[in-house]
């Protein structure tokens, strides 16, 4: 299954937008803490409305905890970031990457962007910084599911 990484989201409307998304297009959230805000369920609610109900959630406590699952799981980490050089639509995705967005604010660390198998960018104009997160989270997870053939017009 294609999985959405939130690498300690900082603001909890665009958690809310990317677990709807995730919700309606079939993919699982890992939410890498510590967030910005309270992640538990009954927060994530506000944020996530009744879409809860439709996602896999699973919270790491640490990016370190993130990663020894990943390993453990044998999953590929596809990092979405400004400092890409690969277009996201010239990457290859495979049905169990895991897609891997930064902070808000400050994006991942160093040790982050070392650990990724991949990195790739949304290309935008010059002299303009980045997109909103949950913007290209989701022009991303398009993409994806294109290419590995998610969801259907039916459903998931």
């Amino acid at each position: 299954m294609l999985r959405l990484a939130l690498y300690q989201p900082d603001i909890p409307q665009n958690t809310g937008t990317m677990l709807r998304m995730a919700a309606c297009l079939g993919l699982a959230v890992e939410i890498v803490e510590p967030a910005g805000f309270d992640v538990s369920d009954r927060h994530l609610r506000r944020s996530g409305l009744d879409y809860l109900d439709h996602v896999a959630i699973t919270r790491h406590r640490s990016f370190a905890a993130f990663a020894a699952w990943r390993a453990e799981a044998g999953i590929r980490l596809v990092l979405a970031t400004t400092a890409g050089a690969l277009p996201y639509t010239d990457f290859a995705f495979r049905p169990d990457d895991c897609v891997m967005v930064g902070r808000e604010s400050a994006g991942v660390p160093e040790a982050v962007h070392a650990a990724a198998d991949a990195r790739i960018v949304v290309p935008i104009r010059p002299g303009l910084r980045s997109l909103n997160v949950a913007v290209a989270a989701a022009m991303i997870a398009g993409e994806a599911l294109r290419q590995v053939g998610g969801p259907s017009r039916a459903g998931v």
